[in-house]
């Protein structure tokens, strides 16, 4: 049940209601909603990075609850500290995911409001990870953590994957 409702919850709203909201806010000031079609690049473009952030999201939920005995929710986070696959590259794959979604969903809105909702939820989770996350995971994992974190970086991906633990 917490599984189901960390899906709903979450990325429903994330990835949903608040475009949703977004989009029809924005809608009639913005000469309305025009998605690309197929013969627009965009159309494509908004695909592959749709497909790529779901890919990721899918992927290291499966592992916090495969590997780490938890959910992505932080009511039920995982007993164990996931450092392998994306993990090996950088801290925060499963918010790379999302990010890539509403990335996808502003290319293929054609929409400003929309990467702005992006941009703030990158920043709200900026901020929650420096504050409340990492030193939690500091507390949970200790020493573990500490390497970890000492060499793989936050945002941007390492070249080669962190072979450590």
């Amino acid at each position: 049940m917490q599984l189901l409702m960390g899906i709903i919850a979450l990325p429903g709203t994330t990835l949903i209601f608040v475009p949703g909201i977004v989009l029809w806010l924005t809608s009639s000031q913005l000469g309305g909603v025009d998605p690309a079609g197929p013969a627009h690049p965009a159309y494509w473009i908004s695909l592959l990075m749709a497909a790529a952030g779901l890919l990721l999201v899918l992927w290291t939920a499966r592992l916090f609850m495969a590997v780490g005995n938890g959910t992505p929710a932080p009511w039920d986070p995982p007993a164990k500290l996931v450092v392998i696959g994306p993990y090996r590259f950088v801290r925060n794959p499963m918010i790379t995911g999302v990010l890539l979604i509403l990335a996808a969903e502003a290319v293929f809105f054609g929409s400003l409001p929309l990467l702005a909702w992006m941009l703030v939820f990158f920043l709200i989770h900026a901020v929650y990870l420096l504050r409340s996350e990492e030193p939690g995971l500091q507390r949970r994992f200790g020493k573990d953590y500490q390497a970890y974190r000492a060499n793989v970086p936050r945002w941007i991906p390492r070249l080669r994957p962190w072979a450590g633990n």
